[in-house]
């Protein structure tokens, strides 16, 4: 704490103290209060925390806070990493995780991408993880390419970073692109839909096998240095390695690729970091198995198109039922005109549920893709209306976090 002001510590102080009234009052873990305090305090207490520290950020639509773990788990191959447990990547939550753990010198953080620029300029990261770029809650992100123009600007002020880049998401790439010192993975792209023109010229992307090019300005995909080849991860001096990961998904195998990658990057063995990334289970309650009378239900969180679309291809064949939960409030986007870009088409054999608060727009969506479902408003009950066995059930933001809420009140 030597390189923190008299003014920061007493920022510092004062959300100790805000954090420890909020969980004795039950108002939760009380680090995003004590956050919002220490910087209403001290605007410069995050460059502060910030100070001596090897730091990665890991940005994207979708994915940070598993890359993150995964970048943890690599980077703790060195030693001890500061991070935020439960994924709060403003700028509340980063100054929260920094400030409680003094002293440690890697870090991985992750940064919601509105966010990115300025948290780079106050702690002047070693690495940043450029995970993938797609359309989000469009009442607070705003357009795509204004948010890929606004990353590039801001990666521009740090030349010295190393930027852990994938190689296939096209607007991914275009950040990237002229930035001095750039490792390269093929960490794949599920969902191209929102880079159909190139974000430099306008004109359109054509793509030529897992390679693609913009018809209007000399920008290609890049040569990858680490790729996936079956079960294995590739990268640099003929490195080859099994990747056994706990989590399902070809996303999750292209977010344990970018994170070996950053900490490979940091100084971490290849083999050691690669091996690390499999000890990552769960996530904030994502992914894990909860008993609910006859049934075992997996849950699955997915906040926007991109996301959806990559927990839909998780969805098991031979479930029993597949619960499907949105809420429309603030935190998910209260415009649900992006469920009409989501490819529900596809369940034939699974029992499916519309549930949520928005269960009605659900259902409307559902009868136009001829998914047959049910319509069952709340999630806990929705999974006791299939039939026993495995449960498929996956829910965008709220109604995720306001499910295990209600798992958690009924043990």
């Amino acid at each position: 704490m030597a390189d923190i002001s008299v003014r920061g510590r007493l920022a510092l102080r004062a959300a100790a103290a805000a954090s420890w009234a909020s969980q004795k009052a039950g108002r939760g873990k009380g680090s995003m209060i004590g956050g919002l305090i220490a910087l209403k305090i001290d605007p410069s207490i995050m460059a502060q925390l910030g100070r001596n520290r090897r730091t990665v950020l890991i940005t994207g639509t979708n994915g940070k806070s598993t890359t993150t773990r995964m970048t943890t788990a690599a980077l703790s191959t060195l030693g001890a990493v500061a991070t935020q447990a439960d994924g709060a990547n403003m700028d509340a939550g980063i100054v929260a995780a920094l400030g409680l753990h003094p002293g440690v010198e890697l870090a991985a953080i992750e940064v919601d991408e509105l966010h990115l620029p300025h948290v780079s300029d106050a702690l002047d990261p070693t690495a940043v993880v450029l995970l993938n770029l797609s359309r989000d809650q469009l009442d607070r992100v705003g357009e795509i390419n204004m948010i890929e123009r606004k990353l590039r600007a801001g990666l521009a002020r740090h030349p010295d970073t190393v930027v852990i880049a994938n190689c296939d998401d096209v607007l991914v790439a275009s950040i990237a692109y002229d930035h001095p010192n750039v490792v390269w993975v093929s960490a794949g792209s599920g969902w191209a839909v929102d880079a159909t023109s190139c974000p430099r010229s306008g004109e359109p992307i054509v793509w030529e096998g897992e390679n693609w090019r913009s018809t209007g300005a000399d920008f290609h995909r890049p040569q990858p240095q680490w790729w996936l080849e079956g079960e294995e991860l590739c990268g640099p001096d003929g490195f080859r390695a099994p990747l056994h990961l706990a989590l399902p998904g070809r996303a999750n195998r292209g977010n344990a690729a970018q994170a070996v990658a950053a900490a490979v990057a940091l100084g971490a063995e290849p083999s050691k970091a690669t091996d690390a990334t499999g000890t990552v289970r769960e996530i904030a309650g994502r992914y894990r198995t909860v008993n609910v009378g006859p049934h075992d239900a997996r849950l699955l969180l997915a906040k926007n198109p991109a996301g959806w679309q990559e927990a839909l291809s998780m969805i098991e064949p031979s479930s029993a039922g597949l619960v499907i939960a949105v809420n429309g409030q603030v935190p998910d986007g209260e415009d649900l005109s992006w469920l009409w870009d989501v490819r529900f088409e596809h369940f034939e054999g699974v029992q499916v549920v519309a549930s949520g608060e928005r269960a009605t727009d659900l259902a409307v969506r559902l009868t136009y893709a001829g998914v047959e479902h049910t319509l069952v408003p709340d999630p806990v009950r929705a999974i006791a209306s299939c039939p026993p066995g495995h449960v498929e059930v996956l829910a965008n933001y709220t109604a995720f976090r306001d499910l295990n809420r209600d798992l958690e009140a009924r043990k």
